[in-house]
Formats: structure tokens, C-alpha cells, sequence
């Protein structure tokens, strides 16, 4: 499969943990119902459905950030439901709601029926990825994504999003075996289709583990980490391109465990805004095992005016303390995020002034 050559690399060599010239930024939900335009092309679509199925209409929301803003990445406009859609429970947004399934899986059952889908059933993400990867002409790496497995099973048996997780975490803790079916077969699923999205087009892939901080001590690493590190196991180390393909883990809520996911087979940790990075670069930044580190400002600083913003990006870039400049051995090296998904609400020219920011303060740091 032939795609253009890479123009902008910074966010792949971030990942890697290489130098670069500026610290690379892109946006958890950056193609969203915070640009007017998302909000025109889903009304066409007809229904988010209508749109994430659309490889048209994909790719077409996929760019409208980057024609907005210099992001340094790419993110495939999909959704993290998609799997347990194609097992199929059903899924469906409701206006206000939010994803629903018709079928959640709550017993022994329906546990038992559940197989790693065809991935046919999914052509239409693999075949966004590809469109998307041409659209970009090179501009910018492109990420795939999935759910990790747990937070795919607290939507699969909650059966939406939930408060308090009872149903899962009832579930967890009387049938621990039905659970560990129920992860085993998602895991399996999960790096399936993150090896068809890279075999795709995409060039680097996360997994995201939205709810692996509800969890218990203990619970977290048998429940979440096990599988996040199955899926990891399984997954392809280079991409349609032959280049390898670096691969990223974010758990919300996940600091406690950072030690932990330290030993995670992958290259970078995305980080919420509860951590403080220079705490996380000691960890797991630093030394054998190291990461490279996403994240991590608030959402809601975007909130703020334009000069707070600017403010609010020199203390993240300065946590995280001075960034690796030599051309010739990895070392510490951050990605700038937020530290979860962008709101709905925000005013797009503070994404403008966030964006700025960090280019320009993260290069006057290196001059």
C-alpha cells in the first residue's frame, strides 16, 4: 500500500523518544461537536452512526481540525464501540444519551456466546483509515484507536455509561470467571482490529482505558492491566508502510498505577490532569522501561481566556522539565494533550491559543 511521505514526523519521534524541535500536540476528541463545521457534516450524516460509518464523511470530519489548526497528529474519527457493535449487542446514540446497547451481556449465556467478530463487519473503519491516511497527503501521522478491554466490558454489561458500575463490578466480583471470559475474548478482539486498522493505514495506535480508574488496587492490575497487556502482546510492530508503529496506553484516573503500567509493552503513557508530570517523568520517563509521556492539561483551562491558556501550558511544559535534545540516544520526550477528551462546549480559537502556545513556548525552551 503506497502513501505519501511523512512531512511532519515530530509526533512519531516523540513517541519513540527521540528529540524534536518542538513538543508535538494533538487533541483527545479533536474532531468534535466543538467545531461548527463537525456539527454541520454530522447533520448531514443524519445520526453519529451515519457518520462514523461513512468513509466519506469520516475522513471529511477527520481533517477539519488540521485545516483549523498545526496539530502534529491525526486521529481516526471512529468510535470506541465499534467492536462490541459487531458482536453483536446492538449499538445505538441517542441524542442527550449517549451510546446505548440493545443486548448487554449479564449472564452466563451471554458470556458464553461471545466470539472475536469478523472484522468485515468493521470494513467501513478500515476503510476510513485508508482514505484518511491518503486524504493527509503526508501531512501528519495518522492514529487508530480501540477501547481497552474492560472499558469495553463496563459498556457491555452496564449497558450504556454508568455512575457507579454496579452491574460490571457486581458481575467482577461474584462470577470473576465469567468477567475473565468476557475480557479474554474483548482482548482478542481489540488486537484484531487495531492489526487491521495498521495494516490500514495507521501509524500509530492507543488504546484507550476510560474506566480503568474505577477499579480497586489489585482489581485494576487483574482485571485492566492483564488484558491491556494482552492485547499489546498480539499487536503488529510495523505498519502498511513497513515503518513501526508505536503504540500508546491511557488509563483516566490511572496514576496510582503508573509503576505498574511501567512494564506495559508499549512506548508511550497518556496521563490525565490529575498527575503531575514531573512525578510521572521520575517513574516511568526516565531510565530502562522508559515511556515517552502524553498529556496532560485540564480540558477546562480551554475555558479560560487566551492568556490564561498560555499561562497554564508553560507550568505543564515546565513539570515536565527540560526536553531531550540529543540527536543521537532516546531520552525523555512529552506529547502534549489534554489530560481527557475536549468539550463539546469549547470556543475553537482557544484551541487556536492553546495550539500556539505549545509550539511556541516549547521551542523557545529549546532554543
Amino acid at each position: 500500500m503506497a502513501f505519501a511521505p511523512l512531512q511532519n514526523d515530530t509526533f512519531l519521534r516523540a513517541c519513540w523518544r527521540q528529540a524534536t524541535d518542538h513538543t508535538p500536540i494533538w487533541l483527545m476528541r479533536q474532531a468534535g461537536r466543538y467545531l461548527p463545521e463537525y456539527v454541520a457534516t454530522r447533520a448531514r450524516a443524519g445520526s453519529f452512526m451515519g457518520l462514523a460509518t461513512n468513509v466519506d464523511f469520516a475522513t471529511e470530519v477527520t481533517l477539519q481540525p488540521l485545516e483549523r489548526f498545526p496539530l502534529d497528529a491525526a486521529i481516526l474519527f471512529s468510535d470506541i464501540l465499534t467492536v462490541p457493535d459487531a458482536m453483536g449487542l446492538g449499538l445505538s446514540f441517542e441524542a442527550g444519551e449517549g451510546p446505548r446497547f440493545a443486548r448487554p451481556v449479564r449472564d452466563e449465556a451471554a458470556i458464553a456466546a461471545l466470539e472475536v467478530p469478523d472484522m468485515e463487519k468493521l470494513r467501513y473503519v478500515f476503510n476510513a483509515v485508508s482514505s484518511i491516511r491518503r486524504a493527509l497527503d503526508g501531512r501528519v501521522p495518522l492514529i487508530g484507536f480501540s477501547g481497552s478491554p474492560w472499558t469495553l466490558a463496563c459498556y457491555m454489561v452496564e449497558g450504556a455509561g454508568s455512575s457507579d458500575y454496579r452491574l460490571v463490578k457486581s458481575l467482577m466480583y461474584s462470577r470473576p470467571d465469567l468477567m475473565h471470559r468476557l475480557l479474554a475474548v474483548n482482548a482478542d478482539a481489540v488486537a484484531t482490529y487495531l492489526n487491521a486498522q495498521i495494516d490500514a493505514g495507521a501509524q500509530a495506535v492507543m488504546i484507550f482505558d476510560s474506566w480503568g480508574g474505577v477499579l480497586a488496587d489489585g482489581a485494576f492490575q487483574e482485571f485492566s492491566l492483564a488484558y491491556t497487556a494482552r492485547v499489546l502482546s498480539q499487536l503488529k510492530r510495523d505498519g502498511a508502510d513497513g515503518e513501526p508503529v508505536p503504540r500508546i496506553v491511557f488509563t483516566k484516573g490511572g496514576g496510582l498505577w503508573l509503576d505498574a503500567m511501567r512494564a506495559l509493552d508499549c512506548e508511550v503513557l497518556g496521563l490525565d490532569w490529575t498527575m503531575n508530570l514531573a512525578d510521572a517523568r521520575a517513574r516511568v520517563g526516565e531510565g530502562a522501561q522508559a515511556k515517552a509521556l502524553q498529556g496532560n492539561i485540564d480540558p477546562n483551562v480551554l475555558f479560560a481566556p487566551p492568556e490564561r491558556i498560555e499561562s497554564e501550558v508553560a507550568k505543564v511544559l515546565a513539570s515536565f522539565g527540560p526536553p531531550h535534545a540529543d540527536p543521537a540516544t532516546p531520552g525523555p520526550t512529552h506529547i502534549f494533550n489534554l489530560g481527557h477528551g475536549i468539550s463539546q462546549f469549547t470556543p475553537p480559537d482557544h484551541v487556536a491559543a492553546l495550539v500556539q502556545a505549545v509550539h511556541a513556548q516549547s521551542r523557545a525552551i529549546r532554543t
